[in-house]
This record gives structure tokens, C-alpha cells and sequence, in this order.
């Protein structure tokens, strides 16, 4: 605390902002051109920063800028803080705290693919003001280095720079076409998988009967749920598929389900940076998904994706 204490006392507010503004862009003049104000200004802003605070924040090269260990820190911990009393002041000044400007979203491909569309609708037509931006990630995104506010993440690593809940959800079942006969020994049955299929010859199931083994051979290995789906509508083979996704397959027949995959449940979450406020359009986002999806259940998704 004392540290804190120390660091805001020594702190200009306009040269953190302009430190925050060339470490955002990775380098003076990059952020001289989207600014509209002068590199040498820049440059002597956090030069002068520096000085106070007796701490290097960047290492220059001759054609590089890095931020040093204490420079990273110093960015993660105020680049929140000063879009805060920026939205703050906006929200003062225009008298009403109203959800507006860019809110970026990281999400993962299946969920982009089947609901992020309506989702991302939706709350435009609710907030015009505000821009959304939408990118399919799988992988786990750095948030304060690549500008996002929000993340959706399926069963994520504990992180504590990050806070968030479960806003979904799901669960695996095996399932294949009527027309495929599920073998009653040990013999392998034709499976369409995700991914390479190396080290994958059997999928355990949990059932009325209780659990038992299935014995797979992969004969189509495929990078996308959908198209995994879809090749076991075809009659290829069994397939291993959230619920959600072919829930309306089952219920029409043209999928049976073999059994419920015996491995965790999937759970959806949405992810925001560790912060006591929120912006208001990140606020607004929060509700909305909790409104889509009130119980957050599969069944509610596949409803939702089906609606």
C-alpha cells in the first residue's frame, strides 16, 4: 500500500496518460499519428515520468521500444484506471451514465459460430452507441495487451488478474445416426472426431445401464464441431458433440444418443479484468447475456440458437 501511495504522489496524470498511449501503440510515433500530437512532446512526457518515478519504463533501440518489467506493470495496472475516469468524465459531461464507444469481446469458435451472431445484434439494436467488436479465439488471449474488455472462455485456468461467472452450461453426449448400429462387443465403431484423433481409441460413456467403453476407430478427423456434427448426420460415424448442439437432432430423430460423455461439464464464462467499476457498456454486455440466458442451461442454448 505504501508503495501505491508513493508512486500516485510522484505521478502526472497527463504523462501517465501519454505513457499509456505510446505503450498501447508500441512506439512514439505511432502514437503521434494517432493522437495528432507531437512525438517530441510524447517523448518528453515520459521522460519526464520516468525521472520522477526513478524507474526506466521502456528499453529503446535503435528502431524498437519494449517496455521494461516495470513498465508492463505500471501499463496493466493504470491503462483500466484511466479509460475509468475517462468514461467517467464522458458519463458527467453528458449527464447520464449511457453504454457507448468500442467494447471488444474474445470468444471461442463454437460459440461465435452458433450464437455470438444474435447475441452481437441484439444488443446493438438495444445499444446503437456501441460499437461491438467480436473475435474468434480458442486460444487464451491476453486482455490488457491485446485490447479486449471482455473474454468468453470454456472451462478456463484460474487467473487472478481476472473475475468473472459461469453464464453457461453444457455437456458432452455420444451420439450417431438411426441408421448406424452401435456394436454390443468389443469391436470399434467408425467415429468422427475433433482434431487429429492420435491417442483417442475408446470414448467412456455414462448411461441408464451405467458406465461403459466404446471402442473408436477414427475415420474422419475434422477441426470443427459443425463439420463433426454434420458428418455423423450423414450416417459416417458416432460422434462426441455438446448437447447443445444437436439437442434439435434428437429430438427430431435424426440423431440417438448412445450415452453421456463421462468427463467434466462444460462450463461457459465470461472473463473481465479485475476492477471495482465497471464501464457502462461493459455493464450493459453482463446483463444482456444474463438475460439471453437466464438458467444458463444447455437445453436453454440450443432453444436460444434455435429461437
Amino acid at each position: 500500500m505504501g508503495l501505491t501511495v508513493s508512486l500516485v504522489e510522484h505521478m502526472d496524470l497527463l504523462a501517465l496518460a501519454d505513457f499509456n498511449l505510446v505503450a498501447r501503440h508500441g512506439g512514439f510515433g505511432s502514437a503521434a499519428r494517432a493522437s495528432g500530437r507531437p512525438k517530441a512532446t510524447l517523448s518528453r512526457r515520459v521522460a519526464e515520468l520516468e525521472s520522477s518515478l526513478k524507474l526506466r519504463l521502456f528499453e529503446r533501440g535503435a528502431r524498437t521500444l519494449k517496455l521494461t518489467q516495470e513498465g508492463r506493470a505500471l501499463y496493466e495496472r493504470t491503462g483500466a484506471l484511466l479509460t475509468e475516469l475517462d468514461e467517467t468524465a464522458a458519463a458527467i459531461a453528458s449527464g447520464a451514465d449511457k453504454p457507448r464507444g468500442r467494447l471488444r469481446i474474445s470468444a471461442p469458435l463454437l460459440f461465435s459460430q452458433i450464437a455470438m451472431g444474435k447475441l452481437a445484434a441484439g444488443f446493438f439494436l438495444r445499444y446503437p452507441e456501441v460499437r461491438l467488436e467480436v473475435t474468434t479465439e480458442d486460444r487464451a488471449v491476453d486482455m490488457v495487451e491485446e485490447g479486449y474488455e471482455l473474454v468468453i472462455r470454456v472451462n478456463p485456468a484460474p487467473d487472478e488478474n481476472l473475475v468473472g461467472r459461469i453464464f453457461l452450461r453444457d455437456r458432452q453426449v455420444v451420439v450417431a445416426s438411426p441408421t448406424l448400429n452401435r456394436p454390443s462387443d468389443t469391436a470399434a465403431v467408425p467415429a468422427v472426431v475433433r482434431g487429429t484423433g492420435e491417442g483417442v481409441s475408446a470414448w467412456d460413456v455414462k448411461a441408464a445401464a451405467g458406465r461403459s467403453s466404446i471402442a473408436i476407430d477414427p475415420v474422419l478427423c475434422l477441426s470443427s464441431l459443425i463439420m463433426v456434427r454434420d458428418a455423423v448426420r450423414a450416417g459416417v460415424g458416432a460422434g462426441r458433440l455438446p448437447l447443445s448442439l444437436v439437442s434439435h437432432d434428437l429430438a427430431a430423430g435424426r440423431l440417438v444418443h448412445w450415452g453421456d460423455a463421462a468427463e467434466p461439464e462444460i462450463a461457459l464464462w465470461i472473463l473481465y479484468p479485475s476492477r471495482r467499476l465497471l464501464s457502462a457498456r461493459v455493464a450493459a454486455f453482463l446483463d444482456y447475456l444474463k438475460e439471453a440466458f437466464p438458467m444458463g442451461t444447455a437445453d436453454e442454448l440450443a432453444a436460444y440458437v434455435g429461437g
